[in-house]
């Protein structure tokens, strides 16, 4: 969808990771590394991306001459809150993608989204996950989503016995992922009450 709306999967993929680390910056090398693109277009759709404003970029010099070119997205840019938001929403589209994939292997009990897919960069946890799972058949499907997003997803498991535990004694972890900024995607353990 993005890549349509954008005009390119190394844009896209840019773009996201530039996006999801506001206060970093990259070198084209590590990008290509990192998202497993071309050096060509990585430097190609940072120069496009720097003509309209929206990354920034700055030289550092190296010593002996020679001078690297860091990249960072621009908060400034007048459609940035606009364009995170939009990323933000297509990360949550992708773990729609995720949830059914889950229902085929598992029931879950409970499914919250928080941390990277609610722009929570303070969240612990990406996925809260309550229910018996097959470890290796969830890793895949996580694998699949990890690549739509182009960023490492943490999660949490716990079986129904442990969440509850959890929730009685007051465990700040889980306290502080149902009281932040949570999606709730799955709720078939407090269905008619907030966790």
């Amino acid at each position: 969808m993005l890549n349509t709306l954008f005009g390119s999967v190394s844009r896209v993929k840019i773009l996201n990771t530039l996006l999801l680390n506001p206060e970093k910056e990259f070198l084209v090398n590590s990008l290509v590394q990192d998202l497993k693109i071309t050096a060509s277009s990585a430097r190609h759709e940072l120069v496009s991306l720097v003509s309209i404003g929206l990354v920034l970029e700055s030289k550092r010099s190296e010593g002996k001459g020679v001078d690297k070119k860091y990249y960072r997205i621009s908060i400034d840019y007048i459609l940035y809150p606009e364009i995170k938001a939009l990323f933000t929403k297509a990360q949550i589209l992708f773990a729609h993608k995720f949830v059914e994939d889950l229902k085929k292997i598992c029931q879950p009990k409970l499914l919250a989204l928080t941390g990277l897919f609610t722009n929570n960069s303070d969240a612990q946890t990406d996925i809260l996950l309550v229910g018996s799972v097959r470890r290796p058949a969830f890793l895949k499907i996580l694998s699949e989503l990890e690549k739509e997003i182009g960023r490492e997803i943490n999660f949490t498991i716990f079986n129904e016995a442990e969440f509850r535990y959890r929730q009685e004694v007051m465990d700040i972890f889980l306290y502080n992922i149902i009281e932040g900024k949570t999606l709730i995607l799955i709720n078939n353990i407090n269905p008619d009450q907030k966790l």
